[in-house]
């Protein structure tokens, strides 16, 4: 079954590309069919990336998905347009307006890692934002920044900075075999990495909440929070094959001190095109999490988040 888009999102046409099954959403409405409704909080500068980056692994299940795209009400996208936004985005104080609900949540990352939670123009809409999952989304799916936004919020877990950036492709350790969230993966993951902060894994393990997968190198990655229905996720599965490169040769471009990725490019050589090592188990991953809201999540969507 296909994900349902507006027909001139620009993912839309990327995924019709890439044999990503895609519906518009005329059609959509012709089929008598309970479509899940999975929203993405976008929070990262690049709107179309982000979005064609999520559309593409929660679309790639057999259940049909209504992807609905959520911007911060007051906070202005400087890298999207302001036709695209307008087109595409309702504001969140629009949505938690209506009442309705949702079956899955995606909060994105941002770039703003340096910034103490409580400095983010946007914070305490954000909070609001992540008190309504609990009322109003099945299960949410917090990732990098956005991760740890929640787990901050939820639990008071601190993000700590880091002495340099941890940026490449790092080796994780599945370490919860038996979780419907790792089924079909394998004992040892690589996993794009990309950021100034860390979450440790002594607090996160006494805040009550189960590690799924982590790395001695990179610390926590994959969390579970059965109380707030959430997962929290540090690193990039979602990233293509060129975006670490695309960092990389900003950060060059502009001078600012930056490693080659490791474990990126063939032989770390920066002039070789890097080789995609993540895709399979990204798809596992996001076809988890949507498998387990389609076998959970009630019927009638009037009963989200109700005890």
């Amino acid at each position: 079954m296909p994900i349902t888009l507006p027909s001139d999102l620009p993912a839309y046409a990327v995924l019709e590309r890439e044999g990503v099954m895609v519906m518009g959403e005329d059609t959509a409405e012709r089929q008598d069919i309970r479509r899940l409704r999975i929203g993405l909080l976008n929070l990262m500068p690049k709107k179309i990336q982000t979005e064609t980056q999520f559309a593409r692994l929660i679309g790639a299940t057999p259940l049909q998905i209504d992807f609905q795209l959520i911007r911060m009400s007051e906070h202005e996208s400087k890298n999207a347009s302001a036709e695209h936004m307008e087109s595409f985005y309702r504001p969140f104080s629009e949505v938690a307006a209506t009442g309705e609900k949702f079956d899955g949540l995606i909060i994105t990352g941002a770039p703003i890692e340096h910034l103490p939670f409580e400095e983010v123009t946007y914070w305490n809409e954000l909070q609001q934002v992540m008190d309504w999952t609990q009322t109003h989304v099945h299960s949410t799916f917090g990732v990098c920044w956005g991760g740890m936004a929640m787990i901050n919020h939820f639990h008071g877990v601190p993000k700590h900075l880091l002495s340099a950036k941890l940026f490449g492709c790092l080796r994780h350790q599945n370490l919860a075999p038996a979780s419907p969230y790792l089924r079909g993966f394998s004992d040892d993951v690589l996993i794009p990495v990309s950021r100034w902060t860390e979450m440790k894994a002594a607090e996160v393990e006494a805040a009550g909440l189960s590690i799924l997968i982590g790395s001695g190198e990179a610390g926590p990655c994959l969390v579970e929070d059965p109380a707030h229905r959430a997962l929290y996720i540090f690193n990039h599965f979602e990233y293509d094959s060129g975006t670490l490169k695309e960092e990389y040769d900003r950060d060059v471009s502009t001078g600012s001190p930056i490693n080659v990725p490791v474990n990126y490019f063939p032989n770390d050589d920066p002039t070789r095109q890097p080789l995609n090592r993540w895709r399979s188990h990204a798809h596992l991953l996001y076809g988890n999490w949507i498998n387990e809201i389609y076998q959970s999540t009630p019927y009638d969507m009037a009963r989200i988040g109700m005890a």
